[in-house]
């Protein structure tokens, strides 16, 4: 049952409820420091024991790539081959751009961009595998030029291993878990040590990302996917199904509703009810809508757009581009009624690699940027460096740093 509570009663719901990270870093620290320490002997006999492995390396050959490639049913190659178009147009305006420019007499400053050595993608395949997470993990760095791509998934999947092929990804790994994450952030005999991890998993995949941050890096902690719809009239179907659309990923999932219509939260609660009644995944979604959901009346628009900013939702639907200018954190935003958030899942372009749990304060979701550096160039001429020596040596030995001073008066004689 789908609650309906007024938003003084909403800050308990909208307060994450905490996820049992701790509990779960404990139980990940001893499978990190064994695959650290003894790497594909440690990493094949958890890959056996957890994720069912029954070939004699982790990595899938090639032949085994292709093979599913040619299986993948007409209608879905092409499904892929338009998103795919999307995906990388999409990911091609995110790079920054190289530049170079004089800012002052004999002083040229710029920058220039260049992609990571390596990065690894993890694709969840439990409950519901996820193709298209390969897409918009892979192909943005592609975009970025990444030379070595390499794609983590723990259960054998044809469609994933296809979809690869079709990506022309051949460093695949069938391996999950914190010791998928492990190999790849020490590497081991067969596993690429990578500069970067990204894509969703479990809660042990979250704990190994967050206590290997720094060895690796990360795109960010995930925890379970929400959406955020505000709403002061439409559909109650429309509405209903994109709350569902989300309940149905995990039974931790949230899908809240603002809306000032008691008339229209009434009629959305009913029609979430009639179509659980025949939704295949009614098992799942049915209580992540009882458990984490809630549709909450609001006195205004203008509070709407307060909580959803408050709680920095990881989706957030609203009807129209007016509220955009007030829109301070969200993860990605879905606006008008034909944009549902299915559309960024799969095929609009924008990735759906995104922040949960109030992350959507600090970033965005994932983009070409993350996978390239933009490093700073500077080029100064002797007279530049004589305008700027006493700036230069008067703050260095303001902190104290002698040499600093010196390393620019032995080139300006002063």
């Amino acid at each position: 049952m789908l609650r309906t509570i007024e938003s003084k009663s909403a800050g308990r719901l909208l307060q994450r409820r905490a996820v049992r990270m701790a509990e779960a870093e404990e139980t990940v620290r001893p499978i990190l420091e064994a695959v650290r320490k003894r790497g594909d002997r440690a990493l094949l006999e958890y890959a056996r024991r957890l994720d069912g492995l029954d070939r004699p390396s982790v990595r899938v050959p090639a032949r085994e790539l292709k093979q599913a490639a040619r299986r993948l049913a007409p209608e879905l190659r092409a499904a892929v081959e338009t998103a795919s178009e999307n995906i990388r147009a999409y990911a091609r305006t995110q790079l920054p751009s190289e530049c170079m420019s004089a800012q002052a007499p004999g002083l040229a400053l710029g920058q220039i961009v260049r992609p990571l050595d390596a990065v690894a993608a993890y694709i969840p395949s439990g409950r519901y595998p996820l193709p298209s997470t390969l897409m918009m993990t892979v192909i943005p760095a592609q975009v970025a030029g990444v030379p070595r791509i390499a794609v983590a998934s723990p259960k054998p999947v044809m469609t994933i291993y296809g979809v690869a092929a079709m990506l022309e990804v051949g460093d695949v790994f069938q391996m999950g878990g914190a010791h998928a994450i492990a190999a790849f952030a020490f590497g081991t005999q067969t596993v690429p040590k990578v500069d970067r991890i990204v894509g969703p998993g479990n809660i042990y995949v979250a704990a190994a990302k967050k206590l290997l941050a720094g060895e690796v890096g990360i795109d960010f902690v995930a925890g379970p996917s929400e959406i955020l719809i505000i709403a002061t009239d439409g559909d109650p179907r429309v509405l209903a199904a994109d709350m569902l659309a989300q309940a149905e990923h995990d039974v931790e999932a949230s899908a809240i509703l603002l809306t000032s219509s008691k008339s229209l939260a009434k009629a959305v609660a009913a029609e979430v009810e009639r179509q659980l009644a025949n939704l295949p995944t009614a098992a799942v979604a049915a209580k992540a809508i009882s458990k984490n959901s809630a549709i909450i009346l609001v006195r205004s628009t203008d509070e709407a757009v307060e909580l959803a900013n408050q709680f920095a939702p990881e989706h957030l639907s609203i009807p129209d581009s007016s509220l955009l200018k007030d829109i301070r954190h969200a993860g990605s935003i879905f606006v008008g009624p034909f944009s549902p958030e299915a559309a960024g899942d799969y095929a609009s372009g924008p990735n759906h690699v995104l922040p949960t749990s109030g992350a959507a304060r600090q970033r965005g979701g994932l983009s070409a940027a993350d996978f390239v550096k933009v490093i700073s160039v500077q080029e100064l001429s002797a007279a530049a460096l004589a305008k700027l020596a006493p700036a230069i040596t008067t703050l260095a030995r303001a902190e104290g740093l002698e040499a600093h001073a010196r390393s620019v008066e032995v080139r300006t004689n002063v």
